[in-house]
């Protein structure tokens, strides 16, 4: 992708963004229902976060089936780097958990729902069945849609949490931009065909859409915990 080619994609997402940034705010809005929110979200973002090292490892895996691309192994290359990167960030959610009452088994133990398998379990399919340079795409929305610098503070708040359940937000707050600025620039060194430039595009343009499915759910779910609270 030249630098034109990842403006473009960052315009494209910036036209969807309305989308998740209105998700977020049904999620994250000030109610009785919002502790109840924050644990459902521990739970749905722990599914997700799990298998980001492994769907890294497997595409880097798979760019080495790729001898003649040159995409592959610069991309094998960030995909390596950047899982140890993200390895361990799951426990981070466990921990947030058990700091917010919960047990970790309620997270770990229980099977991902459709949902949550249509987010990330696309990205598999890509990675085995196109090219692996997809989960670039994924990636650009997840970390370009870091939490905001003050929502930790501001959900403690509204919650009653403690403090210490909220350090995964608060760190990713501090570490996305980074590392959204890190696949800037991969994505400005890749030399991408047009069919690779519009994997990527329509990866990130599906992520965006799951995830905002996936955070009206947590907002949905109010409704039924809340009644219970």
């Amino acid at each position: 992708m030249s630098p034109p080619a990842v403006a473009s994609l960052r315009l494209e997402l910036s036209l969807v963004q309305p989308v998740l940034r209105s998700a977020a705010a049904r999620m994250w809005r000030s109610d009785a229902g919002l502790a109840g929110r924050y644990r459902h979200y521990l739970r749905a973002m722990h599914q997700v976060i799990r298998a980001s090292v492994p769907l890294m490892e497997r595409a880097a895996a798979r760019c080495g089936a790729l001898p003649r691309d040159p995409v592959a192994p610069p991309l094998a290359r960030y995909l390596r780097a950047h899982a140890e990167q993200e390895r361990g960030h799951d426990e981070w959610l466990l921990t947030d958990a058990a700091a917010a009452g919960g047990a970790p088994d309620e997270l770990t133990g229980a099977a991902p729902p459709a949902h949550v398998a249509a987010l990330v379990g696309a990205q598999y399919y890509w990675i085995e069945h196109s090219h692996p340079v997809a989960l670039l795409g994924y990636i650009a929305v997840l970390e370009g849609n870091a939490p905001a610098p003050g929502l930790a503070g501001r959900l403690a708040r509204g919650t009653g949490l403690p403090p210490a359940a909220f350090e995964t937000v608060r760190l990713h707050a501090d570490l996305d931009d980074g590392h959204s600025a890190d696949l800037d620039r991969l994505l400005g060194r890749l030399p991408l065909d047009a069919e690779q430039r519009s994997l990527v595009a329509v990866s990130a343009l599906h992520t965006v859409a799951a995830l905002a499915e996936l955070f009206d759910r947590i907002a949905a779910s109010t409704v039924s915990e809340s009644a219970h609270e």
